[in-house]
Parts: C-alpha cells; sequence; structure tokens
C-alpha cells in the first residue's frame, strides 16, 4: 500500500509539474509526459510518421519534451510558414547531434551551426559550385554520366539480367557529384574504393536519422549504450582514411603544378577551390583541414543519396501506376520525338514529368523532416516557446494531410498541372506545402543540381524502357504482379525498405 501511495504521489506531482509549466510558458498542446523521458516513449524508428499520428490528435502545433529536449512538432503549411519565414533567424541553428557533429568534423559544413564561417561556406558554395554558371559547365559531365548509366541498363536488358535500380541510381548520382567535388568518379563499377564510397554514404544517412539516446538525456550524454558511438568512431575511421588519400594526391597535384580542370571541362573543381581557401591567410573566414574534409563528406553524402532516393521513389511510383507511365511517354514522344533522346534542354516543356516529380516530393520528402534549433525564446500565436527549443517541420505529414491534399494518398501528377495559367506551386520554398528543399537561411544549396540530375534521368528510364520488377509485393496474403513494395526504411533520408530490383527491357535506344 506504501508504494501505491508513493507512485500515485510522484504521478501527482508529475502532472502538476506538466500543468504548471505548460501554464506558465503557454507551451501548445503537448500528450502527457512520462519522468525523465519525456514523450520519448511515443516515438519509433520511422519518426515522422509516429508524429504525424500524434499530430492528428493533438494538432498540427505540438509540443513534445524528448527526454531533456524541449521540442515543437509543426504539421501544416500556416505554422511552417510562421517558424520558418516570420522567426527563420530565431530557428537558423540545429540541435547537438553527436552523429553530426563528429562525422562533419564539429567543421562549417551546411549542417553546422548558423554563424560566420557557415555563411562564408554557403556563399561559396553557390556562389563557385552550385551557381547556375557553373552548373552550365557541368553539363557535359552530367550527360557522360547519364549516357554511362543508360548504356549499363541496355547491357543488363540484352541479356535479360537483373538490376538493382537502387543502386545503380547511387552510383549515378555519386559519380556526378565526386567529378564536380574531386574531379574523378568515386562509384567506378568495378572499383574497390567506389564500392566503399557508396556504403559509406548508405551508412552515413542511416546513422544520421537514427535515434540516439545521448543526444536526448542529458545523463546519458557521455555513455554509449546503444553502440552508436563506436560504430561513428568506424565510419569516420574508414572515411577519414579515405578523404586524406584524395586530398593528398591532390596536393601533390598543386606542387607539381599538375592542372585537374582538364577532366572536368576547363571548371575548377571544389577541392582545388577549398584548398586555395584553406591556404590563403589572408582568406575572410579561416578553414583548417577538418572543415575541408567535412565539406567534402557533406557535399557527396547529401548530394549523393538525396537525389537517388528522390529518383527511386518517384520510379517505383510510376511502376505501380501504368497509366502515369503512359502518359508521362506520350508527353515525351510529343516534344522530344520517337527518334531522340531527353535532354536537360527539354525539361521546361515536359510539364507532366516534372509534375510527377512534384508529386513524388508531397508523398515521399527526400528528408521528411525539417530540424532546427531556437537561439532565443520567441512568441508564436499565442505560444510562448522557449530558447533552445528543437523544431521538427513535418513535410511527410504535410504532403499527407487531407485538409491541404484532395485524396491525399492518391498518386495523382495531375494535382500539380498548370490551369488556367494559374503559377503552379514551386520546390524552391516558396510554398509551404512543399519543402522537398526546406526553405529560408537553411534551405539546401544543391535546388538547381537536383532539379537538373532528377527530371532528365527520370525521362529518359521512362523513354527507353519497361519494368518488371523481380520481387513481387505480397499483399494481404496474395502476390501482387510488377508491382514495388512501398515500406519506408528508416534513415534521415527514408529510403525504400527493399532496393528496387528490376530486370530493364528496352524500348528506344538513342546509341
Amino acid at each position: 500500500m506504501i508504494l501505491v501511495y508513493a507512485i500515485l504521489f510522484l504521478l501527482s506531482l508529475v502532472f502538476l509539474k506538466v500543468i504548471f509549466y505548460r501554464h506558465h510558458r503557454h507551451l501548445p498542446p503537448s500528450p502527457l509526459a512520462l519522468p525523465i523521458i519525456g514523450h520519448l516513449h511515443l516515438l519509433a524508428p520511422l519518426m515522422h510518421q509516429a508524429l504525424q499520428k500524434l499530430s492528428s490528435r493533438h494538432g498540427p502545433l505540438m509540443y513534445l519534451r524528448l527526454g531533456s529536449i524541449h521540442s515543437i512538432v509543426v504539421s501544416n503549411p500556416e505554422m511552417a510558414k510562421e517558424f520558418l519565414k516570420t522567426h527563420d533567424l530565431t530557428f537558423s541553428y540545429r540541435i547537438f547531434n553527436q552523429a553530426i557533429n563528429y562525422l562533419t568534423y564539429d567543421a562549417a559544413t551546411p549542417l553546422a551551426p548558423y554563424s560566420s564561417p557557415w555563411i562564408f561556406v554557403k556563399k561559396l558554395s553557390i556562389s563557385e559550385l552550385l551557381g547556375s554558371h557553373t552548373l552550365n559547365k557541368f553539363l557535359p559531365i552530367r550527360t557522360q554520366e547519364l549516357h554511362s548509366f543508360l548504356r549499363l541498363l541496355f547491357e543488363k536488358s540484352k541479356t535479360g539480367e537483373t538490376v538493382n535500380v537502387s543502386k545503380e541510381i547511387l552510383k549515378l548520382t555519386n559519380n556526378i557529384i565526386s567529378q564536380m567535388i574531386l574531379s574523378s568518379r568515386c562509384s567506378e563499377t568495378d572499383d574497390a574504393d567506389g564500392g566503399r564510397v557508396i556504403k559509406l554514404v548508405r551508412e552515413v544517412t542511416e546513422i544520421f536519422g537514427e535515434f540516439n539516446v545521448s543526444d536526448f538525456i542529458w545523463i546519458f550524454r557521455n555513455w554509449d549504450l546503444q553502440g552508436i558511438r563506436r560504430r561513428l568512431e568506424d565510419i569516420r575511421k574508414r572515411y577519414d582514411a579515405l578523404l586524406e588519400k584524395i586530398i593528398k594526391e591532390r596536393e601533390e597535384a598543386r606542387k607539381e603544378k599538375i592542372d585537374k580542370r582538364d577532366s572536368i571541362n576547363g571548371v575548377k573543381d571544389f577541392l582545388d577551390l577549398m584548398l586555395d581557401v584553406v591556404e590563403d591567410s589572408k582568406s575572410e573566414v579561416q578553414l583548417s583541414r577538418d572543415h575541408l574534409k567535412g565539406l567534402v563528406m557533406d557535399y557527396l553524402t547529401a548530394g549523393t543519396d538525396s537525389t537517388s532516393v528522390a529518383i527511386e521513389w518517384a520510379m517505383a511510383e510510376i511502376i505501380n501506376h501504368p497509366m502515369v507511365l503512359k502518359i508521362a511517354r506520350e508527353e515525351i514522344e510529343g516534344v522530344v520525338g520517337k527518334a531522340k533522346l531527353v535532354r536537360e534542354s527539354d525539361i521546361p516543356n515536359l510539364v507532366y514529368i516534372q509534375a510527377i516529380i512534384k508529386e513524388t516530393f508531397r508523398l515521399h520528402p527526400p528528408i521528411p523532416l525539417i530540424l532546427r534549433s531556437s537561439v532565443q525564446e520567441c512568441k508564436v500565436k499565442d505560444h510562448i516557446i522557449p530558447d533552445n527549443t528543437l523544431l521538427i517541420v513535418n513535410l511527410w505529414a504535410i504532403g499527407r494531410d487531407p485538409e491541404i491534399w484532395k485524396n491525399p494518398l492518391e498518386f495523382k501528377p495531375e494535382r500539380f498541372m498548370p490551369i488556367n495559367n494559374e503559377s503552379p506551386i514551386d520546390v524552391r520554398g516558396q510554398h509551404y506545402q512543399l519543402l522537398p528543399f526546406g526553405t529560408g537561411r537553411r534551405n539546401c544549396s544543391g535546388i538547381s543540381l537536383a532539379m537538373q540530375i532528377l527530371p532528365v534521368t527520370l525521362a529518359t528510364m521512362i523513354q527507353c524502357f519497361d519494368w518488371k520488377v523481380v520481387q513481387p509485393t505480397k499483399t494481404d496474403g496474395s502476390y501482387q504482379d510488377n508491382a514495388v513494395d512501398m515500406t519506408e526504411k528508416p534513415g534521415i533520408t527514408a529510403p525504400l525498405a527493399h532496393d528496387l530490383v528490376c530486370v530493364p527491357v528496352a524500348r528506344f535506344s538513342p546509341f
């Protein structure tokens, strides 16, 4: 009996504390929290899905205490705009995260805290690597890699061999990114280093998206209860060896005055640009070797995986919706013809292809959750949001909200087709119901590059091949022919749980 009274007393204290704290701080609605862990028990490996279920009960603006971390979950466009535009500067930082900090060398990468080095690196990246002028010069690289990818598929189609489409798309995007950054193909088919790079890319994005109790409960900050720190050390050791090899080879080449620009159409790659900054004692911001390695790691990983995941999801949806595939092919034949391969210059006229991509972003955003942290207290509507609060904008939930989208679970690209000369919904951060690249100060710098790689790759895969799924999907105890299992895999990018494996059947060859 004494034990029962003690438990009731403790529960009463917790309840009163929650009520008092919420009243005192005017926080948004929230489920009842447990001592120490708060609301952590309500989460799941696919966090965006768990948060959507909670928001359906507690509203589009919800407060959660994740261990020692105060957090606000946003699940509709109106609230997203309030936090990401009106209070953009307040929420321009990110929370402490062991995986990101350790694997990016605590450097001024795009994942780093908002600061002068971060601003400098972002400006440099946009002006020298990801600006429209530079991207136009990299067009031959993108075209060459796309053609190599298509030739591989044609060779497989001749013999009826299966292709791990997910893996080959990952190689394609990685080779494009690595040539822009390093003037070398990091994913050569028969190269051991190439295989290691692809493996590392997926390991990094997976561990970035994993829940780490040490990030959320301060008393466990220095503990490694899940073995994540050991895995981080192993990943960084392998990545560091690879990066050191690449950087040292480039430094030796620079000493010998070997011009690396010949291989990328006369454009100086990002590694050379960053080495210029590192070696310049009069640079606006002094960057270290760790900054350099952190940046290369970040761009190789983020640029490779997010774009490949988007193509993978688009292909999965198209295979599962033959009518969408038929309409897309008819558009390609009407715009490009039946004897010419789709090129990047054709994409502005392929509005249905663009609509497919937007619909894919709606249902499968490359990064389902935008995560930011507040640097000061602020008032949003009638709520007071404390400083050091984690902001979670659930893009996955916004894309499936029936109050925003009619029949939200239906894959229907037509919803993004322009009607009566209306301005279509854009993906560059101006329409808060669709934010695949984020918005504001911390939006993705690689928007333009992604939107050049993604549509032309998707269009050529539609134009050139039919696709036979190797493993039929088991649905409600019965097998469904030529359908893709749409289950998600946990991670920062939430790819397909099972790789897309198909037999490509050639229908048009431009080679």
